[in-house]
């Protein structure tokens, strides 16, 4: 059984759509090919759309997204269409599909439109020199706490997941792999425990602290603190991760 959701916009070029989803294996440009998901560009009546295909989940994942959650391309779709209520950027949602056997969720697809992206987060972490970094933190400080406000909470929200788009001196920021968040009310520590896995150095915590705490009316030392305590935290735990499998490769050796 296959269902199929298309935006109304595109409700016309459905079958456009699913020729591209018959001939994903065979066709389209790579954007992306990961281990557990694999991202493709195809030209749909000259424009450029982006289809994602998420990894076919093990049997009881599959039973799962059948009949309790909603798929990762159901969520995607969904919160996509959230975002742009509250004018939070995302590339346009077109449309998701999904492969159902008797038992399960099989293959499943999220299309969206393209965009050309000018760079994303990961610059501005690899680079202190990177051209208008302070004013691009500042924004970026602006468009997290819009995030906040709006009761968006991103748990994916790592650096890969923001592009940027410079337009003369703003700069447009865009999320994508949406399909964990949650809608809820976030007080002060949850908000910079949200901002934790974008990989922080102190000098961007500081710029983004103190953008944020003018925005929501609060101290610098009190943002600051939280920001640095719940950044610093994340990287031991990851960098320990890493210590401990590079040991355990080691002795395995």
């Amino acid at each position: 059984m296959q269902v199929v959701h298309i935006h109304p916009n595109y409700e016309a070029k459905k079958e456009k759509i699913l020729t591209f989803i018959n001939a994903f294996d065979a066709e389209g440009e790579y954007v992306t090919k990961g281990e557990r998901n694999v991202i493709k560009s195809f030209d749909l009546d000259g424009e450029t759309i982006n289809i994602k295909s998420f990894r076919v989940p093990k049997t009881f994942n599959g039973f799962v997204y059948k009949f309790i959650r909603a798929s990762k391309a159901k969520r995607s779709y969904e919160y996509a269409e959230r975002l742009a209520v509250n004018a939070i950027r995302t590339p346009a949602p077109i449309a998701y599909i999904e492969n159902h056997s008797t038992s399960g969720l099989k293959e499943s697809y999220y299309i969206s439109k393209h965009i050309e992206y000018d760079f994303d987060f990961r610059a501005l972490i690899h680079d202190p020199l990177f051209e208008d970094r302070r004013n691009i933190l500042e924004q970026f400080a602006e468009f997290c706490f819009q995030l906040h406000e709006n009761n968006v909470n991103f748990l994916d929200h790592s650096p890969g997941n923001t592009l940027i788009v410079k337009r003369d001196n703003h700069y447009d920021f865009y999320l994508i792999d949406l399909n964990r968040m949650r809608f809820e009310s976030l007080n002060l520590d949850q908000r910079m425990e949200n901002l934790k896995r974008l990989w922080l150095s102190k000098q961007m915590i500081h710029i983004i602290s103190k953008r944020y705490a003018e925005l929501a009316n609060k101290e610098l030392h009190e943002v600051q603190d939280l920001l640095l305590k719940h950044s610093q935290g994340f990287k031991r735990k990851i960098n320990r991760k890493k210590y401990l499998k590079k040991k355990y490769l080691k002795k395995k050796k």
